[in-house]
């Protein structure tokens, strides 16, 4: 489980460290970069939204996990930096299975032929696949989304490209995570759940 801490004060995170919390979400560069040295020691931290090229340099020797590696610029430079730092880079591919317009991702058919090309970039270590769900009243609507996720981390498994492991999938949120875990989620992005709705 990551707690999403998307506008949450540093003392309520520590707090949530503090009850066993040990995964945090960003979603902003600039959230990570306010709140890294203030949080507790101890949490893996992870990049959970869209990550602009020009801010990897901010956050390469700070994030445990990228949940949204989408295009062959992010790679180049998470690339470059890593090299720099003599770094892994861990991260998982954000795939858009709704294709939404709305939302960031590849869609499912642009997977396979993507990691054909993040192979060549050593430094980079995929550790599995994300998605996020169109939001539904009734999450039943969405199942597919995982499933068909599910489906596809199955394919690269069969695979075997190097560098490339399906070792999680993080899908689902506060309002869908347990359609995601029956459909194979084992890892939930929770923000509301844990700290109730926040006002941006």
């Amino acid at each position: 489980m990551i707690a999403v801490t998307k506008t949450v004060d540093v003392d309520v995170i520590n707090e949530a460290i503090e009850l066993g919390v040990n995964n945090i979400g960003e979603s902003r560069v600039q959230e990570i970069l306010r709140k890294y040295d203030l949080v507790k020691d101890g949490p893996t931290w992870h990049m959970i939204g869209h990550l602009q090229t020009n801010k990897v340099k901010y956050i390469i020797d700070k994030i445990d996990l990228i949940h949204s590696l989408d295009r062959l610029s992010l790679a180049q430079e998470l690339q470059k930096r890593a090299q720099q730092h003599n770094i892994f880079v861990n991260a998982l591919i954000q795939v858009n299975i709704a294709e939404e317009e709305s939302k960031y991702g590849l869609y499912g058919d642009a997977v396979i032929p993507f990691i054909e090309e993040i192979i060549k970039y050593p430094k980079i270590k995929i550790k599995g696949l994300m998605t996020i769900a169109p939001y539904a009243e009734n999450p039943e609507e969405i199942r597919y989304v995982f499933r068909q996720l599910k489906e596809l981390s199955e394919e690269l498994k069969k695979r075997e490209y190097p560098n490339v492991e399906m070792k999680y999938l993080s899908m689902g949120m506060t309002n869908d995570y347990k359609i995601a875990i029956e459909e194979g989620s084992n890892m939930v992005r929770i923000g509301t759940g844990i700290f109730g709705r926040r006002s941006y």
